[in-house]
């Protein structure tokens, strides 16, 4: 008996090694600033779980611009659909732009049967989420044990794990980089190219409750600008009114920076030496850019919702009322004081104490 030939054989048995999975992989995130920014540390689990698969984001036209500035992230795939309808039409055309993509998964963050419905009709073959709104069928990958991760993070970094992984509360950090040349040019077209140390301020947010009062942010603006510090003021079209408070009474080392463009946002927060912002989504674009970033909480609790990056302050009551954290848009007492007796005095003390740390000795 030929020894050689049976080892031969059995060696020939054995069953081919599966090829590589390169399918690229869907994210679909919730679509608030804060929240998209978040995902970047889904992302960065995929790349570590699945470093040969391309991972791409389901993104507004708002949130778009936050992509460019994401490492591991090949794309945004943009698609503004309807909030307040079915928009079956806007779901199917999107599902067909998908399917060209040949996604092989999809995580669905949002609980919502119709975050679900475009990468069913898309066909993606694994699409995870948790159990929510009705989705059994649109998701094939049904998760459940969200409510036991008290942390939006927690339960969407938990979908690009193993559904058998232990609990986790330590994540990657969200990043954002921007090229030193675009804040460079930035800088020229809008003639901040001085050697004036800036701050970035963000008086802005989701729900009345969560905004520091305006004429707090102008006391601090205009301090700071008498220290020959410029002051950035930034936000979309709803902050314009704010913006031009802050900035007449601050003069003209202070500069208006809302419009509807959030790279414009993005890029000078990169520029500027401190962020100071509410509980909004320009925090955690502050924070993942690495800008010294200051937090103004009242009525939500930083534990849940401050980013994962480290920031340079928190700033809160010192003695917290009976009433906070409520995590309400407005202020059900009626008095605001959780915001209103946070002193612009104690905020500029801070802002130019994290100003010192971050100019060169």
């Amino acid at each position: 008996m030929n020894t050689d030939s049976v080892i031969q054989g059995r060696a020939d048995a054995r069953p081919p090694t599966p090829p590589l999975d390169r399918r690229p992989i869907l994210v679909v995130p919730y679509m608030w600033i804060g929240d998209f920014v978040r995902c970047h540390s889904v992302i960065k689990l995929l790349k570590a779980r699945y470093p040969g698969r391309p991972v791409d984001v389901l993104s507004t036209t708002l949130c778009a611009p936050l992509a460019d500035y994401m490492p591991d992230l090949r794309q945004a795939i943009v698609a503004d659909l309807p909030r307040k309808r079915l928009a079956y039409a806007e779901h199917a055309a999107l599902a067909e732009r998908l399917r060209r993509e040949h996604y092989g998964t999809a995580l669905v963050m949002p609980r919502t049967w119709k975050a679900a419905l475009a990468p069913f009709l898309a066909r993606i073959p694994e699409r995870t989420g948790w159990v929510g709104e009705w989705r059994f069928g649109l998701l094939n990958d049904l998760r459940r044990g969200e409510r036991r991760r008290p942390r939006m993070i927690d339960q969407c970094a938990a979908l690009a794990l193993p559904v058998t992984a232990p609990h986790r509360t330590e994540w990657p950090l969200p990043e954002l980089k921007v090229p030193v040349g675009e804040v460079a040019g930035w800088r020229e077209r809008l003639g901040l190219t001085g050697t004036h140390p800036a701050v970035a301020l963000a008086p802005g947010a989701v729900g009345p409750s969560k905004r520091w009062p305006v004429y707090s942010y102008a006391e601090v603006a205009q301090r700071l600008t008498a220290e020959g510090i410029a002051v950035f003021v930034l936000g979309g079209p709803d902050e314009k009114p704010l913006a031009a408070q802050i900035v007449a009474d601050a003069g003209p080392l202070a500069r208006d920076l809302t419009g509807t463009d959030l790279r414009h946002a993005v890029i000078a927060l990169a520029a500027a030496d401190v962020a100071v912002s509410n509980d909004s989504g320009l925090l955690h674009v502050a924070a993942a850019l690495g800008t010294r970033t200051i937090g103004i909480f009242g009525p939500t609790s930083p534990w849940h919702w401050a980013p994962l990056n480290p920031i340079a302050a928190t700033l809160q009551l010192a003695t917290p009322l009976d009433c906070q954290p409520c995590h309400k848009p407005s202020c059900r007492k009626g008095h605001h004081r959780c915001m209103r007796d946070i002193s612009a005095a104690s905020v500029f003390e801070v802002t130019e104490r994290v100003l010192s740390a971050a100019r060169p000795a």
